[in-house]
């Protein structure tokens, strides 16, 4: 029985030291989300004007829908996380009547600067603490950067198909 709880012990041990060791540090998350910026720019900047409210099908997102809601959830997700203001009022930047290359650029832009800059502001002890997540519960702040990260890559993800679907090569992968 004390083998198998000391056994129990160090493979919990590791497993917490792995996951530890696994994790990106405030600055690596930074340059993943400048990263992560610039590759969405190149989606907004390779896409023609009149490809923006382009839908694959009726009952789905336009191309400018599709990035305006990752916008949407950038300052949500950060701000939760943060807790500094979104300067862009829930769901708004969907609900925007213009949905130009240009103004869906600049709003989609604007909102990976706020993340941005939230984590800049954030010390590593700030992003262990725990915030409520809505009715999943209560997250780590770290966890929620992770949770947009996810979200925006995702959204980005399904809006190579309507690049596709217009005939144009979509950006290369910038995984690195």
């Amino acid at each position: 029985m004390k083998k198998t709880s000391l056994l129990l012990s160090l493979l919990t041990l590791f497993v917490f030291s792995f996951l530890n060791a696994s994790a990106l540090d405030k600055e690596q998350m930074v340059k993943e989300w400048e990263r992560a910026k610039a590759y969405t720019k190149l989606y907004l900047e390779t896409m023609p004007d009149d490809g923006y409210d382009f839908k694959p099908s009726p009952d789905i997102r336009s191309f400018a829908q599709q990035l305006l809601h990752l916008a949407d959830a950038n300052y949500n997700f950060a701000a939760l996380a943060s807790g500094i203001k979104s300067p862009v009022e829930r769901g708004a930047s969907e609900k925007s009547e213009d949905k130009s290359k240009a103004a869906t650029t600049k709003m989609v832009l604007d909102s990976y600067d706020f993340v941005i800059n939230a984590l800049k502001g954030m010390t590593d002890e700030q992003m262990k603490e725990m915030v409520k997540f809505g009715n999943r519960g209560d997250m780590s702040k770290e966890m929620v950067f992770a949770k947009a990260f996810e979200h925006q890559t995702h959204h980005r993800g399904q809006t190579t198909i309507y690049i596709r679907m217009k005939g144009i090569k979509p950006p290369n992968e910038m995984l690195f």
